[in-house]
């Protein structure tokens, strides 16, 4: 049988499945599955073969089959009334078909088992087709409620104004859903991939490399990217069976705010490392200063101006570029809020330079940077006075000089040129242009007679484009003669220079310049001058002796005698005895030479002053005040002094506790416990009681003695530390041993907690104990009645620290900070009682291996102190040092 191929069958289009039926045993059946096409084909081929196989049986028994159908059937019949029920009539057919010939009657059943197939099939052929069309109207039905379910799906996507990208296939073009032109603004649905068109340089990169990744490695990718124009956008993209799904949707809301939040945040935070970067890349050193005046930040110039390691270790040891009056200065300017500039000498690495300080109040704190005035000071310095010379040159030249620039505006003019022409110094001070200045002195008639005035100044012009110098000679109206050369400048513009060759203008532009050099010189001096005449009279002063004095401006312009000044200065005067000999070296005829002498005034104010001849028999007398570098001087003199009877004393008093104090109180505690051995006789009960007190008191008076020594020998620098492997839990428990008195008479609990691997580290084990023994006692000198008290400890990478803890009335803010002075006992209600030793040696020794030691109040009340020593002691320790 030919089979319709397809899916799993024959070439010709049919499929045989084969199922196996449901029992203990299965059985192998064959069920066909044709179309009704196939049916029809089917059947056509039956027939045609029925038709061919009835032939050749006609065929092969002629007469038989004649004889049966002649006489047989008419011998063998019966009426139909008389045949059985339900009998067919040809069963007497096959009767005698059986008889006379066998072949026949199995040929005639296979026609009729063929006629019966063929009928059999052709109903199967209806219920199929029946069936068929029911399953086909069901699919259409489900297939019109998918596309119903695609429709909702699609309205739902698109309820929300967003983007859906989806790669279903690599090389081919994306499906992108939604109004793209009103999400971005860009016009082509496709260009919505330019993310550069749309997007922010950064956000347009990030997005690109993450679309990168998704599709090459089916990565997920989560972003909030800006757009151009100020919007943020979520992206959010991720594998879906074998397509690639991007979406993209504004952000609204809440998480709107937090994306503009962390926008403004990173771009915050790349300006604070771009600035911060920038910062310690300057060779200037800068600073930032908390709220408390202590260092926290600074770059390496800082780090290399106070001779650090690096910013760190300078914030660490909150080591100052400035002094302490500098720094109370710059304090008081901020609690105003105003900044701090000056121009002060500061120690750089050693070196002593002029710096431009500005230090600026900020959060509570301070930012500072010193910029290197060295050299622009020096510069300055030498500019001013190659300027000052240049001018004093010029003005004592008798030759008017006037100096115009490339854009011909006048630049600098003696006052020979301003005496000479009679300019008005307002004027000259306005830069007027070369045109103007002739203007007015053509107004004025100070320039020569022209019948063209246009050409004439043109010609003058011309020397703004010559090369060569070019002299000219004015014939003034008046009589004056001006000889006049133009000199070209070599970086643009000319100078001119009018020399009157008249006399008695000659002589009078020289008096005239003398004058103004010589007021100027003495008005721009720092110094207080004064210029006294052989007649002991005043004859100059600048205006800095007049504010020094307070001494009125018309009564000095009246010349007074050296009484006279004398006497108004007198009442400033400490020392009475310097203004007799100032004049005697003025009005002195004899033995004239410069002498220098020290005044000090009663406002405070120390002058150092001099005098010095005059060769017209005049006394030049100069002031200057060194009031600050006296009392530096004084300051370091007497912190120096201070310093060493400090030394001194602090020498004296170890050795006077060791041998005075320390020897006694040793033989009385031994005297104390010997009256109290029974084997040298019985003492009352009074008696013993008052021997324990002798022994208790002996021996808290030792304890103090033994701390001021530590203290002492650790302040003189004889401390040495036995550095050595530590253990964390027997040093914890050697030191609760020596408080367990003290815990039981206070009914209080202890609390070890060691580290879960305690072990070891290297410090002076001694030191150690002692440390955690004061903590303890101080703990439990604070701890109420039935409380805990808490040792705990912890190992970190590079350090251990300790933790002791109590449940008492806690420490005062405004004390937190004074407790680990010496001599600072506060009870705080407590039954605590001490000479406050305790926490300064805590700290000392800490500091000595290179740790450090806070105290804060603790979580639910009580105190909180922690104790950090480096497991390096080694480094610490010279940390410390």
């Amino acid at each position: 049988m030919a089979h319709p191929a397809g899916k799993g069958g024959t070439e010709d289009g049919w499929r045989l499945d084969a199922r196996a039926a449901s029992g203990p045993r299965p059985v192998p059946s064959l069920v066909i599955r044709l179309a009704p096409r196939q049916w029809r084909r089917l059947a056509a081929r039956l027939l045609r073969r029925l038709a061919r196989q009835m032939a050749r049986v006609l065929a092969s028994a002629p007469a038989k089959v004649a004889g049966v159908a002649g006489s047989g059937l008419a011998a063998h019949s019966f009426p139909a009334h008389a045949q059985p029920a339900g009998q067919p009539a040809a069963d007497g057919l096959f009767a005698v078909l059986a008889v006379q010939d066998p072949s026949a009657l199995i040929g005639l059943a296979l026609v009729v088992g063929l006629i019966v197939f063929a009928a059999t099939t052709a109903i199967v052929h209806l219920r199929y087709r029946r069936q068929s069309l029911r399953r086909e109207a069901e699919a259409f039905g489900e297939i019109a409620r998918l596309e119903a379910q695609i429709d909702e799906a699609r309205a739902l996507l698109m309820a929300e104004p967003q983007i859906v990208v989806v790669w279903r296939d690599p090389a081919a073009e994306p499906e992108i859903i939604g109004n793209t032109p009103a999400f971005t603004g860009v016009a082509a649905p496709a260009r919505i991939l330019a993310f550069g068109a749309w997007l922010s340089p950064a956000s347009a990169g990030e997005i690109e490399a993450a679309v990168d990744r998704l599709r090459a490695r089916g990565a997920p990718l989560t972003a909030t990217l800006a757009t151009q124009d100020g919007r943020f956008v979520e992206a959010e993209g991720r594998p879906v069976g074998s397509a690639v799904v991007l979406r993209l949707r504004d952000i609204t809301g809440v998480r709107l705010d937090q994306a503009r939040l962390e926008a403004a945040y990173r771009a915050l935070d790349d300006e604070t490392s771009a600035l911060r970067a920038l910062l310690e890349a300057l060779p200037a050193p800068v600073w930032v200063g908390g709220e408390d005046g202590r260092l926290r930040w600074s770059n390496a110039a800082y780090a290399h101006a106070v001779e650090a390691r690096d910013g760190h270790d300078a914030t660490q040891r909150d080591l100052s570029l400035l002094d302490r009056q500098t720094r109370s200065r710059a304090q008081a300017l901020h609690a105003d809020s105003q900044p701090f500039k000056a121009r002060l000498p500061v120690v750089i690495a050693g070196t002593r330079q002029v710096r431009d300080v500005l230090e600026v109040p900020v959060g509570g704190g301070a930012a500072g940077i010193a910029l290197d005035a060295t050299e622009a000071e020096t510069v300055r310095a030498e500019l001013a006075h190659v300027v000052g010379a240049h001018r004093r040159t010029l003005d004592q030249l008798a030759t008017a000089v006037a100096i115009f620039g490339a854009d011909q505006r006048l630049v600098f003019h003696n006052a020979a040129y301003a005496s000479l022409f009679e300019l008005d110094a307002a004027f000259l001070d306005d830069r007027p242009t070369d045109g103007a200045v002739l203007d007015r002195l053509r107004a004025a008639r100070r320039l020569p007679e022209q019948a063209d005035f246009r050409v004439w100044r043109e010609d003058l012009h011309g020397a703004y484009r010559a090369i060569e110098p070019r002299e000219h000679w004015w014939h003034l109206p008046g009589g004056r003669t001006l000889r006049v050369v133009t000199a070209p400048n070599p970086e643009g513009g000319v100078t001119y220079l009018f020399d009157e060759v008249t006399e008695r203008l000659a002589l009078e532009s020289r008096f005239n310049s003398l004058t103004r050099i010589q007021s100027e010189t003495l008005d721009a001096l720092a110094e207080a001058v004064a210029v006294f005449g052989s007649d002991g009279r005043l004859g100059l002063s600048n205006s800095a002796f007049r504010r020094l004095w307070n001494l009125d401006k018309a009564a000095l312009g009246a010349h007074p005698h050296i009484d006279a000044v004398a006497e108004a200065c007198r009442r400033l005067t400490a020392d009475g005895a310097v203004w007799p000999t100032l004049r005697a070296a003025v009005t002195g005829i004899e033995a004239r030479v410069p002498t220098e002498f020290r005044m000090e005034r009663s406002d405070g104010i120390i002058l150092d002053g001099s005098t010095q001849p005059l060769p017209d028999g005049g006394t030049l007398v100069t002031l200057r005040d060194i009031t600050d570098s006296v009392h530096v001087e004084r300051a370091l003199v007497e912190r120096n002094e201070a310093l060493v009877a400090a030394d001194h004393l602090k020498s004296t008093f170890v050795g006077h506790v060791s041998y005075e104090l320390r020897s006694p109180l040793t033989t009385i505690i031994g005297f104390a416990q010997l009256l109290d051995d029974t084997g040298i006789g019985p003492l009352n009960p009074k008696q013993r009681a008052y021997v324990n007190h002798i022994t208790e008191s002996s021996a808290a008076l030792l304890a103090i003695i033994n701390d001021i020594l530590d203290l002492a020998t650790i302040d003189a620098g004889a401390m040495t530390l036995e550095l050595g492997e530590v253990d964390l839990r027997a040093a914890m428990e050697a030191a609760a041993e020596g408080v367990r008195d003290r815990l039981a008479e206070g009914g209080i609990r202890l609390s070890i907690e060691p580290p879960p691997a305690a072990g070891t580290f290297r410090a002076d084990g001694k030191r150690v104990r002692q440390v955690l023994y004061n903590l303890l006692s101080n703990a439990v000198g604070f701890a109420p009645e039935g409380s805990t008290v808490t040792l705990s400890a912890e190992r970190r990478d590079d350090k251990v620290v300790f933790r002791v803890r109590d449940t008492g009335p806690g420490v005062p803010p405004e004390i937190s900070a004074r407790v680990f002075d010496r001599f600072e006992s506060h009870t705080a209600g407590s039954r605590h009682r001490g000479v406050g030793l305790g926490l300064s040696i805590v700290r000392s020794l800490v500091a000595l291996h290179g740790g450090t030691v806070s105290l804060s109040a603790a979580p639910g009340g009580g105190t909180l102190v922690t104790c950090t020593f480096p497991r390096a002691a080694d480094a610490g320790r010279d940390a410390a040092e």
